[in-house]
């Protein structure tokens, strides 16, 4: 380590926390290299001469007296080529590349390694020399994938005149390929990538309003509780509830350009789930590898703390730089538990005055700047691009009163709360209709109304109230029986167990349930309405329940997720004949002055 960028010596350490003194050169949020292993860190205070760091690597073997050198810049990663389809950990170190040198754990002391520099990319160059290039203006693509062109755009705050461009041909990231005069009349050179502090938002020209979808193909959240794109959403839950695996249905299945996943604080045998389904996975949109679009961000719960924190951070910075070229992007963080628990951490050896359940006082701010940075956006460029924020959130025991899902509530605009009773019942996804909500509704009712069907959001609200008469009705049955409710009121119970099992119930591992298009789920609700007046018409007739309530037809409305597929949906038309058939001629038999007697009604009771 060469001593004159020493920027100050060890003289406290403490896990991921160390205190350098004679730092007075130091920066807040600056990236330095510390010791002789040259280990990350970063400046988290300063004070008079001294400087407090956290470490994100593992900090066993650092010896008082150490120096620490200064990189003068703050933690950044590097954007270009070669993002799509890997795996890197907390700071953009690819995981993969590291295991192909030999190491089965990240070595001490690797630096801050990202994409590749030495692999050639086919450029095509757009630019042309006298072109004016603002910020946000393509200068180049590549091909990354067969599903995604990557945009090679001019970094924020940088303009010029283009007084060299490239040819097209085969170039490593590191190559200029476009050099702009700027209007201080200085070269720039620009290569095929851009670096970028993750704690720093990239800008954008507007932040539009929310008015489109994230379609998921899961009928509980694109029919009950809609995310939008641009929008935020947390999936709160207790051990087992389900949270990872709804987080890989919503990351293969929704209709976003680019996945980014991030694996915060999991257990490793869950990242490795998904780095081996995930190339299996086929694109339904491509018939492709869902692989080509995604990128992972893995900081398991053996690897160093305070890169778990940095994690969500690099992994939004990521999904910012493909918004800017346009894309749509969902973002799993799964969990923020685990990085509200690395935050409490570190701030517990920064010996911080601890707020509510030992959390810092800063969680809620901390919180919601990631949240914050979720948009459907007007970029740069011009083009229009959005984040959609998905968390899931573990609270201790399933207690929802906790700080981190308190406070994620106060920020997000859909919360699909997990319930420990549905999951226990095998019951899929395991969203508690009663305590999940979503602020989009009625934002997204226009595009419903125009894409989908006029009535979608009303059968919604009709569905919801279904179930709201069941949970009221059930305390009754709980004390006194089912069998002194009125007919009207049962045909409510049966009904309602149509619904959550028939429709709400999903498979995630069934080819024609895994994922279903808002055009079937819009004929599933409209066939259980058909169902339900027409049932609820025959009790008003004096028909009663026992004969109302056909196993057979039952049976069928509750199997059509299996048994109709997408090429099918007609077959949804006949069975909603069937019912129609069914009852009719029930009707008519048990009309009032027709054949129907005492006896009869006796009997069929």
């Amino acid at each position: 380590m060469n001593n004159d960028n020493a920027s100050g010596k060890l003289m406290f350490i403490n896990g991921p926390v160390v205190k350098a003194e004679n730092a007075e050169a130091l920066k807040m949020r600056e990236m330095v290299l510390i010791g002789r292993k040259k280990l990350i860190g970063e400046v988290v205070s300063v004070e008079n001469e001294n400087a407090t760091l956290q470490v994100y690597e593992e900090t066993s073997g650092l010896e008082w007296g150490e120096e620490v050198v200064s990189t003068g810049r703050p933690l950044s990663v590097k954007l270009g080529p070669g993002i799509l389809s890997n795996i890197f950990d907390g700071i953009e170190r690819p995981l993969e590349h590291i295991y192909e040198t030999g190491s089965a754990f990240i070595p001490e002391g690797i630096g801050l390694i990202s994409i590749n520099m030495n692999k050639p990319w086919d450029v095509h160059i757009t630019a042309k020399v006298g072109d004016y290039l603002k910020a946000g203006s393509v200068y180049a693509t590549v091909q990354e994938t067969s599903l995604i062109l990557h945009k090679l755009m001019v970094p924020p705050k940088m303009q010029g005149k283009v007084v060299f461009a490239e040819k097209d041909g085969r170039y490593p990231i590191d190559h200029t390929v476009v050099r702009l005069l700027d209007e201080e009349g200085e070269e720039v050179s620009l290569k095929l990538y851009q670096e970028w502090p993750v704690r720093t938002p990239r800008p954008v020209t507007r932040k539009k309003a929310i008015e489109k979808p994230l379609v998921t193909g899961q009928r509980v959240i694109d029919t009950f509780f809609p995310l939008a794109k641009g929008g935020t959403a947390a999936i709160p839950g207790g051990f087992g509830t389900g949270k990872t695996i709804t987080q890989h249905q919503l990351a293969k299945w929704s209709d976003a350009d680019i996945i980014v996943y991030i694996g915060c604080g999991e257990r490793g045998n869950e990242m490795t789930e998904v780095l081996e389904d995930f190339p299996k996975i086929i694109d339904p949109r491509s018939e492709k590898s869902l692989m080509e679009r995604t990128v992972l961000i893995a900081n398991t719960s053996n690897m160093p703390v305070a890169a778990r924190e940095a994690s969500i951070y690099t992994g939004i910075t990521i999904a910012e730089y493909y918004r800017d070229m346009g894309y749509h992007i969902a973002i799993m963080a799964d969990s923020t538990s685990r990085w509200a628990e690395a935050l409490r951490e570190i701030s517990g050896r920064l010996e911080e005055m601890p707020a509510e359940e030992g959390y810092p006082a800063y969680l809620p701010s901390r919180l919601a700047q990631f949240y914050e940075r979720a948009a459907y956006v007007e970029t740069l460029s011009g083009e229009e691009g959005s984040i959609t924020i998905i968390g899931a959130v573990s609270p201790a025991g399933g207690d929802f009163s906790e700080p981190v899902t308190q406070n994620t509530k106060r920020v997000v605009s859909t919360f699909l709360a997990l319930d420990k009773a549905l999951a226990y019942s095998r019951h899929y996804p395991a969203i508690n209709w009663h305590n999940s909500y979503s602020g989009y509704v009625s934002v997204l009712k226009e595009w419903y109304e125009e894409n989908i069907s006029e009535n979608m959001m009303e059968l919604r609200a009709k569905m919801l109230s279904l179930l709201q008469e069941e949970r009221k009705l059930l305390e009754i049955v709980k004390l006194v029986g089912e069998d002194i409710l009125p007919d009207d009121q049962r045909l409510i119970l049966e009904i309602s167990k149509v619904i959550k099992v028939g429709y709400l119930q999903q498979n995630a591992y069934h080819k024609d349930d895994a994922n279903v298009s808002l055009k079937k789920q819009y004929k599933m609700l409209t066939v259980i309405d058909r169902l339900y007046e027409a049932a609820n018409k025959c009790i008003k007739e004096g028909v009663p329940i026992s004969k109302v309530k056909s196993e057979d037809l039952f049976y069928k409305i509750i199997t059509m997720k299996y048994k109709v597929s997408e090429e099918n949906l007609e077959l949804l038309d006949e069975l909603m004949k069937d019912i129609d058939e069914y009852y009719g001629s029930l009707g008519k038999r048990y009309k009032r002055g027709g054949v129907q007697n005492e006896t009869e009604v006796s009997e069929a009771r």
